[in-house]
């Protein structure tokens, strides 16, 4: 376990965290500070405990808007997963289609080959 020192509102604080974590952690404490300072400047000294939970509701409202950004983004995602597999599933049923068409028809060209040799070849096979 990690022990750093951050300061959030003109105060130091001591926080712990895993190892390897401490550059992350600083930038959090960073970006609290940054709204904190941005908040004294929009509405003065109304109060640290004040300042800090505005800042603190701030990055809440942030995060909730993105958490349903995300689940928007998911949704979406899953129905273009959807319309991926009805598309596949599309191509293969035409794919096979197709395929069975040109059986039939070569079939048919087949066909019609052996009544033509029968008929006119005389023994002399066509094709």
């Amino acid at each position: 376990m990690s022990h750093i020192n951050v300061t959030i509102n003109g105060r130091q604080y001591r926080m712990a965290c895993e190892e390897g974590q401490e550059a992350r952690l600083l930038r959090l404490a960073e970006s609290l500070e940054a709204r904190v300072e941005t908040l004294r400047g929009k509405f003065g000294e109304i109060g640290d405990a004040r300042l800090t939970v505005m800042a603190a509701l701030t990055v809440c409202d942030e995060l909730l808007d993105a958490d349903q950004r995300i689940r928007g983004l998911e949704e979406e995602l899953d129905t273009l997963r959807d319309v991926r597999v009805a598309a596949l599933d599309r191509a293969k049923a035409t794919q096979n289609a197709v395929a069975n068409a040109l059986n039939a028809a070569a079939d048919r060209i087949e066909r019609t080959t052996q009544v033509l040799n029968r008929t006119i070849g005389g023994g002399v096979a066509i094709g």
